[in-house]
């Protein structure tokens, strides 16, 4: 009973046992027969016996692949394991240091504030699904209540040399280089305006003081720049506008140098609102297109306003809108409908309109534009 158990425990053993017994046995059957040689006995025995054998290497050699099979997919799963928890503590680290970096932007010290906005860069750039996250920080940040010296002056900007000379106390100064970080930072996180596979972001800048904003050559989702007061010079030329685009009552104003508003060969796929915007210098649309609603209502253009070759695909409202210097409205493809009520120009300035608008002149010296 014992040699039994240990044939069966150890089947290699109880391979070799039953071969031989097979060997035996065929080659003693063979034997008894009397055209059998013995030579032809043992070879027929052993080929019985070898294919016990070969039956056990082709078991065995299975069973070693599923073994391999069950270690491979243990692998597979520990590796799988090890990544959940990798990519988890990159997002515990990663929620770390935006609240840090969120938490450092209160500091009093503005190098803190700085790399503070650079750390949560950091964090948009090797997490993409933040980066809308951090623009609307960057974004809060710019909202903040923040006044200048040099924005204080009453009257637009007409004079492009005109360099006042004036500066802030030194907490504006310092102030302002931080709010400068947070622009070039945003511009640095949008996409280029041609790269079709990058989503469109959202930026909110209701009511910020913005000074040398340069978004030229961005794609953006949706764009709101209500009531924000737009120093020195704003370039949005060669953008991709993707949402609504709102501009409603911002001011393009004089900062340290003349306040121009540059928008040349933009894309505004929805509707673009400057409905009483306040264009403190030259405003420069030439080339753009608006695809949707535009609405210039109550806007002053107190320098130059130069639309030529603009592309209109949908409505265009001029209410009472009012232009101060050289203005040139020969669009490249006009309106579907157009709204034009008191919109004001000085005949003295260079004007050039289409074929079929012409100037009324009013009493009081100025003119308004009409369609013959």
């Amino acid at each position: 009973m014992a040699k039994l158990r240990v044939l069966v425990k150890s089947p290699l053993a109880g391979t070799f046992a039953l071969s031989l017994l097979l060997l035996v046995a065929v080659g003693g059957w063979l034997l008894k027969d009397p055209n059998t040689t013995r030579s032809e006995a043992l070879k027929t025995g052993g080929l019985a016996g070898g294919a016990i054998v070969a039956l056990y290497a082709l078991w065995l050699n299975d069973r070693r692949r599923r073994v391999e099979e069950r270690r491979q997919e243990i692998e597979r799963q520990r590796h799988d394991l090890e990544m959940r928890r990798t990519e988890q503590d990159r997002e515990r680290i990663s929620d770390e240091r935006f609240a840090k970096s969120v938490e450092l932007l209160g500091n009093d010290a503005d190098q803190v504030r700085v790399g503070a906005m650079h750390a949560l860069a950091g964090v948009a750039r090797s997490r993409p699904e933040y980066t809308q996250t951090v623009l609307d920080v960057l974004c809060s940040y710019l909202r903040r209540p923040y006044t200048h010296a040099c924005y204080e002056q009453s009257g637009p900007a007409t004079d492009p040399h005109d360099r006042d000379g004036v500066t802030g106390t030194p907490e504006q100064e310092l102030e302002l280089q931080v709010r400068l970080t947070a622009q070039r930072l945003i511009v640095d996180l949008l996409p280029e305006a041609d790269d079709a596979k990058a989503p469109g972001y959202d930026l909110d800048l209701t009511g910020a003081a913005v000074e040398y904003l340069d978004l030229s050559g961005r794609k953006i989702g949706k764009i709101l720049l209500r009531y924000a007061g737009l120093h020195s010079s704003t370039n949005l030329s060669g953008c991709r506008i993707l949402g609504p685009a709102y501009f409603t009552a911002a001011g393009s104003t004089r900062g340290r140098l003349i306040g121009s508003f540059r928008c040349r060969d933009t894309t505004f796929q929805q509707r673009a609102w400057f409905s009483g915007t306040i264009f403190g210098a030259k405003a420069d649309f030439r080339g753009a297109t608006f695809a949707g609603e535009t609405n210039f209502k109550y806007a002053v253009f107190a320098g130059d306003a130069d639309l030529k070759d603009v592309t209109f695909t949908n409505g265009l409202s001029l209410h009472q809108t009012r232009f101060g210097g050289h203005v040139d409205l020969t669009f490249k493809q006009a309106p579907k409908s157009l709204e034009l009520y008191n919109t004001m120009v000085d005949p003295d300035q260079e004007i050039a309109l289409p074929p079929e608008w012409k100037l009324e002149p009013l009493r009081d010296g100025k003119a308004r534009i009409v369609v013959a």
